[in-house]
């Protein structure tokens, strides 16, 4: 085509169809675009429900498929098992070489077989030198072993081919000894020197000898022990001597097994002993056990075992001595013999030469004696401090003649009462002097202060002093030890309390004999103990302790003025009201706490006691709430004005049912008009409070009953009164908007009426006719049906005012 045909023609186009025209084509496309895309997004979703169906299947297949099980593992090491089968083997060997011995095999006598057997034995033992060298050890323990048990059936069959008729247990005697030289010597030699098995059995054959030699030749049990002794003594040089490995386990095994057998057997002699000459043999023995365990302890590697064998080796000191002393000397002194002899002990503890844990084993020995010397002490003190409590069921019963006759009410008098004191001023002079140590010392002193007065508490009753100056000992040790409360050391003064508190106890006990004692017994615990709780530190004891005394001489006072309970617990509420008294003016929290727990205490015991008596239980009550109001007073105890309401409350029900007051108003309006107040002074407070939590209480209290009253009640007083009341507190409710006087005045006046309108319904309902009820609750329904939406709207309207109301 030409240049200038080109030209014209393209300037004389239009590139741009018009605006229609354009359009239609737009909508075209559109259209065509939403269709494919439409066929796109099915093709989509057929895809995605095709990977899920693919991807759904390995799943459940692997689901049905059992899971792949973990190829098995040896549950047993291989050394393990060539162990066990070396082990069976030479047992079985061993068992099969007992029957050929013991059991005959063929036509071949005893001789014969011991010949066979030698040889067999001889070529055994020779056996493991060759399997060492090839390094079969484990082969060489077994046929080791095979080869010591095959000995000790060669000693048999010599026994029973050479020499059957020698003793057999001075035979075993003579084998052992020889089989645990051979089996030594064996096992030194250089060629099985490697071997574990041969000398651990020969000290374990060495065991043997001397006690067969001793049961052999008709020993008595003294020589029996000391064989037994000597062998223990030998296995401890062998310890000694002997490096780590397993024949020193061996050694530590039988000098333990050997010693602990012969010491029970010295023991078991010395209990036993009838004089003092096998006193002294059963003291040798035992001297003889301490001298093994002294020099294992002095010469053994290290120092793991030397506290405990020193401790042995002072204990067993202890027995002999001790034993040869309680043979020469009456029963009830054999515990201060031992005693005797264990503080003696205490000397080696000052010897410096001595190891330290020596001479700690040597310390705790003593300080075991000792201590098992105050516990056989223990019985005495028990009687003297709790056998007056055999008295409290036959109180005033008379004085007894002696403090001992005091104490030993029903219990019996122990025998050995009277080396109980030299017992225990023995252990506190020991305990005070003795013990030197820094961090020890402060607790020994207080231990020897405890033990003086446990023995101060009992001489009374050892000597046999009389009754009154018994009395007048305990209660200057309880003086002495309020007074040492004053100390300042905490320890001490804890320590002092406690035993001021005990010794009143007891002295309060043994003063139930006597009705002048009790009562001056009382009074000078009660002044005591009052003039002890001016220190701030024991206040918090000493006064609670103090107000209970004053209230058991209150009651007792009352007692023996012969008044009855009832009129004595209002002694008892003048000590109650001292307790509010002194709460309140007190020092210290813990003592205010525990001063007005006592009260509390001592005003339900005033209570109890009143409680035979109705107007005097009221009048207790009454002074209860007094003294409670009075507590409430205080800013930290408000809440106990709640339990001086309920006090009052109470004394008044008490104080109407005393006088058979019948009416129920009577008995709850002391409850409902200081329950209003109360909540009067809430709402005034806090303005949020709801009615129900202010007056609701107060007012159910007497709403309630009375309506219950009122519709069993045939006269029209009651109901009169109550629908006012109700008709009252319904104003009330609404004039200030409250829902609690509200709903309970408008329900009680609303049920009132119902009660007093019942009989007139009765007799309408019996003159019409039979047709009127039901036409007249047809009206009814009809009527309620008709105005059904508009009553909706008003009781919505009526919960939306009683919402808004307090």
């Amino acid at each position: 085509m030409p240049c200038e045909v080109t030209r014209t023609t393209l300037r004389s186009m239009n590139h741009l169809p018009p605006p229609a025209e354009e359009l239609r084509l737009l909508d075209a496309e559109l259209w065509q675009l939403d269709a494919r895309r439409a066929q796109l997004l099915a093709r989509r979703a057929w895809l995605v429900a095709a990977l899920h169906q693919t991807q759904q299947q390995p799943r459940a297949q692997a689901s049905t498929q059992p899971p792949p099980t973990a190829p098995p593992r040896p549950e047993t090491a291989a050394p393990s098992v060539q162990n066990l089968l070396l082990v069976l083997g030479g047992v079985l060997l061993t068992l099969a070489a007992a029957v050929f011995t013991l059991v005959s095999w063929g036509h071949m006598g005893i001789a014969g077989r011991a010949l066979v057997l030698g040889g067999v034995t001889v070529a055994t033992l020779a056996a493991p030198a060759a399997l060492l060298k090839r390094g079969l050890r484990s082969t060489a323990e077994s046929l080791a072993g095979l080869g010591l048990a095959l000995t000790v059936l060669d000693a048999y069959a010599l026994h029973a081919a050479a020499v059957s008729g020698a003793d057999g247990t001075g035979y075993a005697a003579a084998a052992s000894a020889v089989l645990a030289a051979t089996w030594s010597a064996y096992g030194l030699l250089p060629a099985t020197a490697a071997l574990r098995l041969p000398l651990p059995c020969a000290l374990a054959a060495a065991q043997l000898p001397l006690l067969l030699w001793a049961l052999a030749t008709g020993a008595d049990p003294y020589v029996i022990t000391a064989a037994l002794l000597v062998t223990a003594g030998f296995d401890a040089v062998s310890v000694v001597r002997l490096k780590a490995g397993p024949v020193r386990i061996t050694a530590v095994v039988s000098a333990y097994g050997m010693g602990g057998w012969g010491v029970l057997g010295a023991g078991r002699l010395c209990l036993t002993a009838d004089g003092p000459g096998d006193a002294l043999r059963a003291g040798a023995l035992l001297l003889l056990a301490a001298g093994i365990a002294l020099g294992a302890a002095w010469w053994g590697p290290g120092t793991r075992h030397a506290l405990g064998l020193a401790l042995t080796s002072g204990l067993l000191v202890v027995a002999a001595l001790g034993g040869v002393a309680r043979s020469g000397v009456p029963s009830h002194w054999a515990v201060p013999a031992h005693l005797v002899v264990a503080i003696a002990l205490l000397a080696a503890v000052r010897v410096e030469r001595l190891p330290d844990a020596m001479r700690l084993g040597f310390a705790w020995a003593s300080g075991a004696v000792q201590a098992l010397s105050v516990l056989w002490t223990l019985p005495v003190v028990a009687v003297v401090l709790l056998g007056p409590a055999g008295r409290l069921h036959r109180v005033w019963s008379g004085a007894p003649s002696d403090a001992r006759a005091a104490v030993a009410v029903e219990v019996p008098w122990p025998p050995y009462a009277a080396m109980a004191p030299l017992v225990l001023v023995a252990v506190a002079a020991v305990l005070a002097l003795g013990v030197r140590a820094q961090e020890w010392r402060g607790r020994a002193r207080l231990g020897s202060v405890g033990l003086l007065w446990a023995t101060a508490a009992m001489l009374p009753a050892v000597l046999e002093v009389p009754y009154l100056a018994g009395m007048l000992v305990l209660g200057v040790m309880t003086a002495v030890a309020l007074y040492a409360c004053r100390i300042t050391a905490s320890a001490a003064r804890v320590t002092a309390l406690v035993l001021a508190l005990v010794t009143a106890a007891g002295l309060t006990l043994v003063s139930l004999a006597s009705q002048s004692a009790t009562l001056v017994a009382l009074s000078a615990l009660t002044v005591l103990f009052a003039a002890a709780s001016w220190r701030t530190g024991v206040a918090p004891f000493t006064a609670p302790a103090a107000l209970v005394y004053a209230a058991a001489l209150a009651s007792a006072s009352g007692a023996a003025a012969d008044w009855p309970p009832a009129r004595t617990a209002l002694m008892v509420l003048v000590v109650a009201a001292a307790a509010a008294l002194l709460a309140a003016r007190a020092d210290s929290p813990r003592t205010t706490v525990s001063v007005e727990a006592v009260g509390a205490a001592l005003g339900l015991f005033a209570v109890a006691l009143a409680v035979t008596d109705p107007p005097v239980l009221a009048l207790v009550l009454a002074l209860c709430g007094v003294i409670a109001a009075g507590t409430a007073l205080r800013a930290e105890r408000r809440p106990v004005g709640y339990a001086a309401t309920a006090l009052f409350v109470l004394a008044a029900w008490v104080r109407l049912a005393a006088w058979d007051v019948g009416t129920p108003e009577a008995y709850t309006l002391p409850v409902t008009v200081p329950g209003l107040l109360v909540g009067a002074l809430r709402r005034r407070r806090d303005p949020q409070a709801s009615s129900w939590t202010a007056y609701g209480p107060g007012l159910a209290a007497t709403l309630l009953p009375s309506l219950v009253a009122a519709w069993a009640d045939p006269h029209w007083t009651r109901p009169l009164l109550l629908g006012g009341a109700a008709l009252l507190v319904t104003l009330l409710g609404a004039r200030h908007r409250l829902q609690a006087p509200l709903v309970l005045g408008g329900s009680v006046l609303a049920l009132v009426t119902l009660h007093e309108l019942a009989p007139y319904v009765v007799q309408v309902t019996g003159a019409l006719p039979r047709w009127a009820p039901p036409a007249l609750a047809g009206l009814l329904l009809l009527a309620l049906g008709a105005t059904y939406e508009h009553r909706i709207r008003d009781v919505r309207r009526v919960r939306e005012v009683l919402g808004r109301m307090h």
